[in-house]
């Protein structure tokens, strides 16, 4: 016959064995949520599959990015921290070829992005990243990124803010594609992507090894140091009031509850463009 010990000692067990379980199951799901995370950062084009984001937000890059905690859905949206977008539209123009090299490598040239949550200035870096600036002083003197929304936030497991896009959904490109550049830069030690870096989105896929030079329009800002292989080119690095700006945007969450989703900031850039100095 079984004693009240030994009772209270099996069911002792049992509970432990059902928390193990219950602490498994989350880590399982938290690895799982930053391996899709991870993989958005990749370049999705239309027809493809899911998006166009930083190398891994649709799951295609076949790496697992161990940043970060599980996200709680948050109960109640944060007030929207930004103004009313200008009158305007995104451009639909697309290019049939990268545009040839036109810009100065050894010269200083600052992007500027007037957007509806204030202005962001990114130093280029175009002795690093010569094709990938030039590609985006050609873009933005077209009018490029007029009007555009920065369509995707992430805030578990990576921090970055993701812009580019005409299309507002992740699959939109210049209709040409850039090389990859810069992708040894000493700033990118441990796999980290730290704050106030700007770097290129693309479609390359670690576990096929394919996708390479696959950048377009598409980039995302970091705005906390963030786990990521260094596939993605950076060319550029915010300025101290441009972190100002996206700690606003970031503090305001995204819409999905689940730390990967669209901003609840209306985030557009109203204006965008690149000067030599």
């Amino acid at each position: 016959m079984v004693s009240q010990e030994q009772r209270r000692r099996q069911l002792a067990r049992e509970k432990f064995l059902r928390q193990q379980q219950r602490r498994e199951g989350t880590r399982r799901r938290a690895r799982t949520r930053n391996a899709v995370i991870a993989a958005a950062l990749a370049v999705v084009v239309a027809g493809g599959a899911v998006s166009y984001a930083a190398g891994a937000f649709d799951g295609s890059d076949g790496e697992k990015d161990s940043a970060g905690s599980q996200a709680s859905p948050s109960p109640s949206k944060a007030p929207d921290p930004c103004e009313k977008p200008a009158a305007g539209e995104p451009s639909t123009k697309t290019y049939k070829k990268e545009p040839a090299l036109s810009i100065d490598k050894s010269a200083k040239y600052t992007m500027k992005l007037d957007t509806t949550c204030g202005a962001v200035d990114v130093e280029l870096d175009a002795a690093a990243a010569p094709r990938t600036v030039n590609s985006f002083n050609f873009l933005l003197g077209k009018g490029y990124l007029d009007h555009t929304k920065c369509h995707r936030l992430t805030t578990s497991g990576i921090y970055v803010l993701q812009c580019g896009d005409p299309k507002g959904t992740g699959e939109g490109t210049p209709g040409y594609t850039i090389p990859d550049e810069n992708l040894k830069d000493k700033r990118l030690k441990g796999g980290v992507y730290p704050a106030g870096t700007v770097a290129m989105a693309n479609r390359y896929n670690a576990q096929t090894k394919k996708g390479k030079n696959s950048g377009g329009s598409q980039f995302f800002v970091v705005y906390q140091d963030s786990q990521l292989p260094p596939h993605y080119t950076p060319f550029g690095t915010l300025s101290e009031s441009g972190m100002k700006v996206l700690s606003k945007i970031s503090k305001a969450g995204e819409n999905s509850g689940m730390g990967d989703g669209a901003p609840n900031a209306t985030v557009v850039i109203d204006k965008a463009t690149v000067t030599k100095s």
